[in-house]
């Protein structure tokens, strides 16, 4: 305090110690804030004769990875592996489909000379419409995928009469092997090979299916109660005793005669061809059953 005092006590005196402050003052602020010079660029020396330096020569470092090691962890990469779309085969329409079906029958089979025995005409539809009435018991006969066999059925006649006093005739086997081709061309052809190929024609039996009426249904359920049909079909243990009361024969057996008309179809077709065809259908059926469920 005693200072300051003295300070301005002083500068009360001198106004020229004050002048000579304020000039040092002024001095050392423009040496402190006084912008550098600027330094002249230094002359940019003459490229002679435009030659360019060659580039010298990167000697290549061979580099080693070494693997990370992860103790105690695996590390698996999931690999997703696209499916290639499938094709589609092309089908021809339903009206123009048989020649296409006689081709493709002719690849299936090696008893060739066994397919006469298909009827070529319509052949879709013949499917459908017999399938669909053999599995309500019905037989289409105008719509028979075959053509009727060559021998005719026949019968033995005996001494025996029933209650009635009907003639007995008792069945000939022999009549069972006008049936034996048939299960030969059924035979010829593979049942995976058969169920593909029905996979394939779908869109073509549907159509035709629904040409019965049947839009909201799928034939597949139909085609499994036909050959439930035929699984379930029981063989009579006994021979099988028939009457003539007309021109036609008639079962001399009431419940056999009861039966549904396929179901007698079945019978007529003889005891080993009904086991080969009982064979056959249970693995169509095995197959159909997996495709459906994959």
């Amino acid at each position: 305090m005693y200072m300051m005092t003295e300070i301005v006590a002083t500068t009360k005196k001198s106004p020229l110690i004050i002048f000579i402050i304020v000039a040092l003052v002024i001095a050392g602020a423009w040496f402190v804030f006084q912008p550098k010079p600027i330094e002249k660029p230094k002359p940019v020396e003459k490229v002679t004769n435009n030659v360019i330096a060659p580039i010298k020569e990167v000697k290549q470092v061979k580099v080693t990875k070494e693997p990370i090691v992860i103790k105690d962890e695996v590390v698996e990469k999931e690999v997703i592996e696209e499916k290639p779309a499938v094709k589609k085969p092309s089908l021809p329409q339903l009206d123009e489909s048989d020649n296409w079906l006689q081709a493709k029958l002719m690849k299936m089979t090696w008893r060739k000379e066994l397919l006469k025995l298909i009827i070529d005409d319509d052949m879709i539809r013949r499917f459908v419409v017999f399938t669909d009435n053999f599995a309500q018991g019905q037989l289409a006969y105008e719509y028979s995928p075959f053509i009727q066999p060559s021998i005719a059925f026949s019968a033995k006649e005996t001494d025996k009469y029933n209650q009635n006093k009907d003639r007995i005739w008792q069945w000939d086997e022999k009549t069972t092997h006008r049936f034996s081709l048939y299960i030969d061309l059924l035979r010829s052809f593979d049942s995976e090979e058969l169920v593909t190929w029905y996979i394939e024609l779908k869109p073509l039996i549907d159509q035709a299916y629904a040409e019965l009426g049947y839009e909201d249904s799928d034939f597949t359920d139909t085609l499994q109660q036909a050959i439930t049909r035929v699984l379930d079909m029981e063989i009579p243990k006994q021979p099988i005793e028939l009457i003539r009361p007309s021109v036609m024969y008639k079962y001399n057996d009431p419940k056999i005669e009861s039966l549904d008309d396929s179901d007698k179809l079945l019978l007529r077709l003889g005891k080993e061809n009904l086991l080969v065809i009982k064979s056959v259908l249970l693995e169509i059926s095995d197959k159909l059953a997996r495709q459906r469920t994959q």
